[in-house]
């Protein structure tokens, strides 16, 4: 009798890890899919199948930033006026910050492989290599919103971020004509969160160069409700970014054209000296 209890037991028992197992791989399936739902399913931004893959991978990849580099500096003249000229006909262009070519030749264009939910409305195009192509008007357009937003703040309450060893010296650069405290290579945590810490300061405004790269700061500076400006690229999730500056963030003479444009037109606004030239930033652009 004793027996026959004791084997009822370890059955019922089995039944029910076997249950248990079942409900969390259909947990694990639901939660999946949810998330899958929340990234490509939304008919706001909804990916083709063969745009969704690697679409969480947006972390650091060495690989992915020496091919947007090397495809950044590859830009030949033809390939500028033949952009320039395709995005003309698409649609009537006015006056833009720099010249459009001049937007072409640094790359700023050139996205990933990956089109995020997110970023998915400033891409018009596929390169034949698969690289996604950001609607240079959409890049002047928003760069436009972004001076309005920055010029609203002074000096002393912004600081940016760039973690990226592309935009090293174009950050460097832009600290040094606008006087606005920037941090490359590695960012203080809590710097501006932690009031015990000798370097904390108080911050109105964050700039970062890449939602993922700088993501510290980013997340430094929602914890304190206050607004971020970032450059993102077409495989940057953007959820934390208050505005945003669709472009290429990998490739250095695309970060340094974005960051010398923001730098002069603050200066302007601020009526701080400016003698600074795009190449200043960008490095040489011959050759092109």
């Amino acid at each position: 009798m004793a027996k026959e209890k004791l084997k009822e037991a370890k059955l019922e028992k089995k039944e029910i890890k076997k249950d248990s197992n079942k409900e969390m791989k259909e947990g694990l399936k639901s939660l999946a899919e949810e998330l899958k739902h929340r990234l490509i399913g939304s008919e706001e931004g909804k990916l083709k199948p063969e745009e969704t893959e690697g679409v969480l991978g947006e972390g650091n990849n060495d690989d992915l930033d020496k091919e947007i580099q090397e495809a950044s500096e590859k830009i030949t003249k033809e390939e500028v006026e033949k952009e320039a000229k395709e995005i003309k006909k698409q649609k009537e262009t006015g006056e833009t910050l720099i010249p459009l070519e001049d937007y072409i030749k640094c790359a700023v264009h050139l996205g990933t492989k990956v089109i995020t939910p997110h970023m998915r409305k400033f891409v018009y195009k596929r390169r034949a290599d698969g690289l996604a192509v950001i609607n240079t008007v959409a890049i002047d357009e928003k760069l436009r919103e972004a001076i309005k937003f920055l010029v609203d703040y002074e000096t002393d309450k912004i600081y940016l971020v760039c973690r990226r060893e592309a935009g090293w010296e174009a950050a460097e650069k832009f600290a040094e004509v606008t006087g606005i405290r920037t941090f490359t290579k590695k960012y203080p945590p809590g710097i501006t969160t932690n009031l015990i810490l000798e370097d904390f300061f108080e911050a109105e405004l964050t700039i970062i160069c890449d939602p993922w790269m700088d993501r510290n700061a980013m997340f430094d500076t929602y914890k304190l409700k206050k607004p971020v400006l970032g450059l993102c690229d077409t495989n940057n999730f953007t959820t934390y970014v208050t505005k945003l500056i669709p472009c290429n963030n990998k490739a250095k003479k695309s970060i340094g054209c974005m960051l010398f444009i923001l730098a002069r037109e603050y200066c302007k606004a601020k009526k701080i000296p400016f003698k600074a030239k795009m190449e200043d930033f960008t490095g040489p652009l011959e050759g092109n």
